[in-house]
């Protein structure tokens, strides 16, 4: 039996260790990332650009990569197929971008194939596997134990030679909420992931896509994306801090104008709308935002919020909030403070 491999709590606190690198910078880390998207949307479009950039050291779009040899599974097309996608896309190629067709399946090699490959091209910085469906163990066993096993062994992989290993999988037709839930398959999958990115289509008849990002070394981010000359352009990029600071209802930034020249405000929620002006707000709804958002958005303009339930009714309390609130700059959601 193998010994555990312990680190204690005072090396971690203390010894600097090796941050995770990124292929694609802030995008694409090392590691095992899954790539979704319904069929025929133009996943393998996407990652045959990705792949010409690493391989080159090429920008994908705005973000710098880290030049390497690439490995192209493309386990759905042929070499054929591959010749005529790179003659759409571009007018000169690297000789560090390879591709395969066929391979064996995880259960019969296909880990020791990829073994061998790195023998060969020890600066590999990427592999692509397209699709996840081609290299699958055949299994009746338990769903969750089998996606987990799968996706497992490539990340193990990609982890013990520190490089990136992107897998291409579908989503399914139903609609989520969370477009994360559409990844096929049990949450095996995504669990396992170091990072996954969903491409969604904004409709059938659309060129233009969304692609979300999340992972545990990737922040969440949204890029909007068209389909131009058979390739993916970035229209716009949105980063965490960004998407939260639009969550903010609007309502709430004019409260913090409305509140400038005040030290107190006291009254129901009717009667907060009608001292703003505010016509489209619902005051049950007034009162839940500003509950939610308290002790972040309020808080980091200096407005303290108070809620009581008294005889003439439901009191919201507001005050402004003077000297130092702390030592918050605000980044984690980019708002400026307005108060000194």
């Amino acid at each position: 039996m193998q010994k555990l491999q312990t680190v204690n709590a005072d090396t971690l606190l203390y010894e600097p260790l090796e941050k995770p690198s990124f292929v694609v910078d802030g995008l694409i880390p090392t590691g095992l990332t899954l790539f979704c998207g319904s069929q025929k949307i133009g996943k393998s479009w996407l990652m045959l650009k990705l792949c010409l950039c690493v391989s080159q050291g090429i920008p994908l779009w705005d973000m710098p990569t880290q030049e390497g040899d690439v490995l192209y599974l493309c386990l759905e097309d042929t070499f054929c197929r591959i010749q005529d996608r790179l003659f759409r896309l571009t007018d000169e190629a690297s000789g560090r971008l390879h591709f395969a067709v066929a391979s064996d399946k995880l259960s019969d090699g296909l880990i020791v194939q990829l073994e061998d490959y790195l023998k060969e091209y020890p600066d590999s910085r990427l592999i692509v596997i397209d699709t996840l469906q081609k290299v699958r163990t055949a299994s009746k066993d338990n769903a969750y134990a089998s996606d987990y096993g799968d996706i497992s062994l490539i990340k193990d992989f990609a982890d013990r030679h520190s490089l990136a290993v992107i897998v291409v999988h579908h989503i399914r037709k139903q609609n989520d909420s969370d477009v994360f839930n559409k990844v096929s398959g049990t949450t095996g999958l995504t669990g396992s992931a170091d990072a996954t990115f969903v491409l969604q289509q904004e409709s059938r008849a659309s060129n233009a896509a969304k692609l979300y990002v999340t992972g545990r070394d990737t922040p969440y981010q949204e890029f909007t994306l068209r389909f131009r000359d058979c390739s993916w352009e970035l229209v716009e990029r949105k980063e965490q801090e960004q998407l939260a600071k639009e969550a903010i209802p609007d309502v709430l930034f004019r409260l913090v104008d409305f509140m400038q020249d005040k030290e107190e405000w006291t009254g129901t929620a009717t009667e907060l709308l009608a001292a703003m002006g505010e016509t489209e707000t619902v005051p049950t709804v007034i009162t839940k935002w500003l509950n939610e958002y308290r002790t972040t958005f309020l808080s980091e303009n200096c407005i303290g919020y108070q809620y009581s339930r008294k005889k003439d009714g439901r009191q919201i309390a507001l005050a402004r909030q003077t000297g130092d609130s702390g030592d918050s700059d605000d980044s984690d959601i980019g708002i400026p403070r307005r108060c000194h």
